[in-house]
């Protein structure tokens, strides 16, 4: 399926093409849910969406209304290790650049490399490393939709994040800064992964986000990304991760990012 038909069966399904868009991480899917839903379509009902495996993602397009605006959730996305390939992956970020979102917020549960980010810390992302092992924008370049080397430089937009932090500053919502390093997973980082991804420069670590940002940029769409700290890598403790812990501090930081996420779609 053809991400451009995608964009237009949808633009006709629901009669609307709103400008901004949020994509909902592990933990965070009910943020979709504390705003009035004027329509939910399955993944699997939408055309050439497959459907997400990983824990506590919904897999629903959600569109709902944040003041004035039309806002589309994405509840859950897509990941590598689920063995989709590239293509599929950001086939989601294809369509809505494709149906003309001007604006993205990409959310996503993180493992720490950083003392000073503890678990339940929101941290706005500040810039990224691939280390997945591959590129959403390998293969055919659609002109249409961007040039063939595109810039990765600001790729998280310096005006939505100095706003962002505006309003979490107005909120006394407390945040950090960070850089995110994607994997392709699905195992967990060894602690001699995680001291060389730390020496690198990265301060958090995670198994999504960039392939969705790299072709919203590649668009020329906006973006803005948090990561909900979930986690401490096992720098710092010899414990076995859970999901379970993971989805608590995703779900308890969350409700302070939908503060920021919907203040900040009121004023852009």
């Amino acid at each position: 399926m053809d991400y451009k038909q995608t964009a237009q069966w949808l633009k006709e399904k629901l009669g609307c093409t709103p400008r901004f868009a949020v994509i909902l991480g592990t933990g965070l899917s009910d943020m979709a849910e504390a705003f009035p839903i004027f329509q939910k379509i399955p993944y699997g009902d939408i055309p050439g969406f497959v459907v997400s495996t990983a824990p506590s993602h919904k897999g629903n397009l959600i569109v709902s209304k944040i003041g004035k605006e039309s806002v589309l959730f994405l509840q859950g996305r897509f990941h590598y290790y689920e063995g989709y390939p590239m293509t599929d992956v950001v086939f989601p970020t294809r369509v809505l650049a494709a149906w003309g979102i001007e604006v993205l917020v990409v959310t996503n549960a993180a493992g720490s490399l950083k003392l000073n980010l503890a678990p339940g810390t929101i941290t706005q992302l500040t810039d990224h490393i691939n280390f997945m092992g591959t590129n959403p924008l390998i293969g055919h370049n659609d002109d249409e939709q961007g040039e063939r080397f595109p810039s990765m430089n600001q790729q998280y937009d310096p005006e939505l994040r100095s706003m962002a932090d505006e309003i979490a500053g107005e909120k006394g919502i407390k945040t950090e800064k960070g850089v995110y390093i994607a994997v392709s997973g699905p195992s967990l980082e060894t602690k001699a992964e995680c001291a060389a991804f730390a020496s690198w420069g990265a301060d958090l670590v995670g198994m999504s986000t960039v392939p969705e940002v790299i072709v919203a940029r590649h668009a020329g769409i906006r973006v803005l990304a948090y990561s909900i700290v979930t986690n401490y890598s096992n720098l710092f403790h010899e414990q076995a991760h859970s999901q379970e812990e993971i989805r608590h501090h995703a779900g308890i930081a969350g409700n302070q990012l939908k503060t920021i996420i919907a203040e900040l779609i009121s004023r852009v």
